[in-house]
C-alpha cells in the first residue's frame, strides 16, 4: 500500500493557506462591495418575510448571516466576523497539522459558503466555486478530531480512496479547459494565436506579460500548442496506477501553473491548482527510503511503462500539432492537424473513454483499499476498519457519479449516456457547488486590443473631465503593471468583465457611479486613493468611456506600457440627483431604504479597530505576511525537527520489521 499520509497532510495545510488568502482578500473589500453603503449591499440578499422562522430562512438561503441579529450584529459586521473567524481557523490549520481535521474544514467550508451566498456578481468567479468543491473534499479527506501526531503514522486503507477524489477533481479541472477552448470554435485557439492575444487581453496582467507578448510569433504558437497538449494529453496519466507517469504529469502541471502565476494576477487560483496537483504524489516522493521496501523488479517495470506512456504522449503532441523544426531559421512550426469535425468525433469517444478510465481507476483504488484492509493490522480491528473503508468507498462512488455530469455535459452525445438519476442527484446538489463545470478563457477576447472602461469625473458638464484611477486595472498608460496575487481585487476584475458588455448588462456599475458621486468612503477605498483627483469634493458629474488598449511596441523607447484609443461612450453623464439613476438602483434594491440594524457598541468598536489597523497595509503585502508569519511559527515550533522525526519513524518501522524477522528466524532455529 502506497503511503500518502504526509502528502495528504501537506495538501490539507496548503488548502488552509488558500483559505487564509481567500478570506483575508475578501475581508479587505467587504465594506466597499457588500456594506450598507457598498456597491451591492449584502443585506438586500436577506430581505424577505421577517415573520419566517430561522429554519425556513436557512432553507431559502443557507448562510450564517441570518444569525447576525441574534448576536447583536448587522449583516456587514457579521460578514467581518465570518471572515475573521475563517482567517483564524485556516491559519491554525496552516501552522499546525493538529487542526487539519473534519470539524475545522467543515467550519471553513460553511463560512466561505455563507459569504458566497450573498456575494452576487463579485463572487461569481470559477475559483470561488473551485474552492468550495475542494473544501468539501477536504472534509472527506481529513481525519476526525484533533490528531496530535498524524504525520508519523502510516496511511489507512481508506485514505487511498478519499485522496483519489482529489485526483479526480484535478483531472476534471485540467482536462475541461482545452476541451472548452477548442469546442468554442474560437479561431485564436484553432490557429494557435491565443497566447499572442492572451498576455495583452487577460484580466490583470503582470509586468512579465508585456515581455511575453513580444516574444516571437512562432514561439507563442508553440507555447499555445504546449499548453493545450499539457492540459489535454497528460491528464489521463493522473488516473493510471503508475507512480512515474503521475510524477511526470505533476512536473508539467507545476511548470504550467508557475508560468501563469508569473504572467497573470489570478489571485490564489493557481496556488489552489498546485495544491490539487499534490494528489499525484505519495510519501515516497518526499521520503525516497520508502521505495527500498518495494520490489525492485516491479519498480523498474513501472518506470519503463511510465516512460512508454509519456513517450506516446509526446508522439501524440508531435502528430496532433504538426511540430516541424526549421533548421534554417532556427524556429519550430506548429499547427493543429485535425479538423473541427474530427475533433468532435474524437471528443465524443474520448469523453466516454475518460469516464471509463475514471471508473476503472476508482475500482482499482477501492479494491486495493479493501485488500489492504483485510491484510493490514488495525487498532480498530479488521471489522471496524472494513466498515470504515466500505463507507468511504460508497461515499466516494456517489461523489464520482455526480462529478461525471459536468464532464459528460461537454458533448451532447455523451450527456445522453448518463442515467437520469445521476443527473437528478447533480441538480439537487448544484446549489452546494460540490460539483462544478470549469472553463476559463473559452473564447479569447481583445483580439484587436483589450477593451477598457474608463470612468471620468468633472465639476461641470463642459469639463475638464478627469479620469477616476483604479488600483490595479489598466488605466494610466504610464503606470507600471502590478503584481497583485494572491489578493483578488474583485472590483477591478469585474471592470474587465464589464468592458466586454454594456452597462445595462452590469447594473452594479451604475451603483459604483452613484457611490462615487455621493463620495462614499467605503467604495472610494477600493480605488487608487493616492492618485484620486476628487479627495476634497465629490465630482458633480460622472461618465464612462470605452477605450481599446494595446501594448507599446517592443522597440519603443517610451516609458509607457500602453497605447490607447477612445472608442465610444460607455454610460452617459450622471449626477448624484439623477432621478432615472436613483430609480434604477432602487428597483434593484441597492438604494432601498431599510431600518437601521442594532449593533452591540463594544463589538462594533472592536471590529472597527481591526479594520482600521488592516486598512493601512497594502492588500497583497498583508496576505503574504500571513504566509511568512505562518512559516516562522512552523519553524519556531520545530518544523525541521518534526520532519526529521518523521523520517526516523519510517526508518524505525523498517528496523522493527528487520528485528521481528530475525527474531522469528531464531525461534525457528531453536525449534
Amino acid at each position: 500500500m502506497a503511503q500518502i499520509r504526509y502528502t495528504r497532510n501537506l495538501f490539507l495545510r496548503s488548502i488552509c493557506l488558500v483559505y487564509v488568502f481567500a478570506f483575508a482578500s475578501l475581508y479587505i473589500q467587504i465594506p466597499g462591495l457588500f456594506g450598507d453603503n457598498g456597491i451591492l449591499p449584502a443585506r438586500s440578499q436577506l430581505e424577505g418575510d421577517e415573520s419566517l422562522p430561522l429554519s425556513k430562512k436557512l432553507h431559502r438561503k443557507p448562510t450564517l448571516l441570518w444569525l447576525a441579529p441574534f448576536i447583536g450584529l448587522s449583516t456587514e459586521y457579521m460578514m467581518d466576523v465570518i471572515s475573521l473567524v475563517g482567517i483564524f481557523l485556516a491559519f491554525t490549520g496552516f501552522v499546525s497539522q493538529k487542526f487539519c481535521c473534519k470539524p475545522n474544514f467543515f467550519a471553513l467550508w460553511s463560512l466561505y459558503y455563507s459569504l458566497f451566498q450573498v456575494g452576487q456578481t463579485f463572487m461569481s468567479f470559477q475559483w470561488d466555486t473551485l474552492l468550495l468543491e475542494t473544501g468539501f473534499l477536504c472534509i472527506i479527506v481529513s481525519p476526525f478530531g484533533i490528531n496530535k501526531d498524524s504525520s508519523r503514522k502510516g496511511s489507512s486503507p481508506s485514505d487511498q480512496v478519499k485522496f483519489w477524489l482529489v485526483r479526480w477533481l484535478l483531472f476534471r479541472l485540467i482536462v475541461t479547459s482545452p476541451i472548452n477552448k477548442l469546442s468554442s470554435g474560437d479561431p485564436s485557439w484553432w490557429t494557435l494565436k491565443a497566447l499572442g492575444i492572451h498576455f495583452q487581453s487577460m484580466g490583470l496582467p503582470t509586468p512579465l506579460a508585456w515581455y511575453s507578448h513580444h516574444l516571437p510569433a512562432w514561439f507563442l504558437r508553440l507555447t499555445t500548442a504546449f499548453s493545450l497538449a499539457t492540459e489535454l494529453l497528460l491528464p489521463p496519466l493522473f488516473l493510471l496506477p503508475l507512480k512515474g507517469a503521475k510524477k511526470i504529469a505533476f512536473y508539467f502541471q507545476l511548470f504550467l501553473q508557475l508560468t501563469i502565476i508569473a504572467t497573470g494576477n489570478f489571485n490564489w487560483y493557481n496556488l489552489l491548482t498546485i495544491a490539487l496537483c499534490l494528489s499525484l504524489l505519495d510519501d515516497s516522493y518526499f521520503y525516497p527510503d520508502l521505495n527500498r521496501k518495494k520490489n525492485k523488479l516491479l519498480s523498474i517495470l513501472s518506470s519503463m511503462v511510465s516512460l512508454v506512456m509519456f513517450g506516446a504522449t509526446v508522439f501524440a503532441f508531435y502528430k496532433l500539432f504538426g511540430i516541424k523544426v526549421d533548421q534554417k531559421n532556427f524556429t519550430v512550426q506548429s499547427q493543429i492537424t485535425f479538423s473541427k469535425s474530427q475533433y468532435d468525433d474524437y471528443l465524443g469517444q474520448g469523453l466516454i473513454l475518460a469516464l471509463y478510465l475514471g471508473l476503472a481507476s476508482f475500482i482499482v483504488t477501492a479494491t486495493t483499499a479493501l485488500w489492504d484492509t483485510m491484510r493490514t493490522p488495525s487498532k480498530l480491528g479488521k471489522l471496524n476498519s472494513l466498515v470504515v473503508t466500505s463507507f468511504y468507498i460508497v461515499t466516494s462512488l456517489l461523489i464520482f457519479s455526480i462529478n461525471t455530469v459536468p464532464l459528460a455535459n461537454l458533448h451532447p452525445a455523451v450527456n445522453k449516456t448518463l442515467h437520469p438519476m445521476v443527473k437528478s442527484w447533480h441538480g439537487q446538489l448544484a446549489h452546494l457547488h460540490i460539483s462544478n463545470p470549469y472553463a476559463l478563457f473559452r473564447v479569447m477576447t481583445g483580439v484587436d486590443g483589450r477593451p477598457e472602461v474608463i470612468i471620468e469625473g468633472a465639476q461641470n458638464r463642459q469639463g475638464p473631465w478627469t479620469e477616476i484611477p483604479f488600483r490595479y486595472k489598466p488605466g494610466n498608460v504610464n503606470r507600471t503593471l502590478p503584481f497583485v496575487a494572491p489578493h483578488q481585487p474583485r472590483l477591478d476584475w469585474q471592470m474587465w468583465f464589464a468592458a466586454l458588455g454594456t452597462y445595462h448588462q452590469n447594473p452594479w456599475i451604475s451603483s459604483l457611479a452613484y457611490r462615487i458621486l455621493t463620495h462614499q468612503p467605503e467604495v472610494l477605498s477600493l480605488l487608487d486613493s493616492t492618485h484620486y483627483p476628487f479627495k476634497a469634493k465629490a465630482p458633480a458629474f460622472l461618465r464612462a468611456v470605452s477605450y481599446k488598449y494595446v501594448y507599446t511596441p517592443a522597440n519603443t523607447k517610451a516609458t509607457q506600457w500602453w497605447i490607447r484609443k477612445r472608442e465610444e461612450e460607455y454610460f452617459p453623464e450622471f449626477e448624484a440627483n439623477h432621478q432615472p439613476l436613483i430609480a434604477y438602483l432602487t428597483q434593484f434594491g441597492i438604494l432601498k431604504k431599510r431600518k437601521p440594524e442594532h449593533i452591540e457598541p463594544q463589538v462594533k468598536d472592536a471590529l472597527d479597530s481591526i479594520r482600521k489597523y488592516t486598512a493601512t497595509a497594502d492588500p497583497a503585502i498583508l496576505l503574504w505576511s500571513f504566509f511568512i508569519t505562518g512559516l516562522a511559527i512552523i519553524y519556531l515550533r520545530g518544523g525541521p525537527k518534526h520532519t526529521a522525526s518523521a523520517k526516523e519513524s519510517h526508518g524505525k518501522s523498517k528496523s522493527q520489521q528487520q528485528h521481528q524477522s530475525s527474531g522469528s528466524k531464531n525461534k525457528n532455529r531453536k525449534k
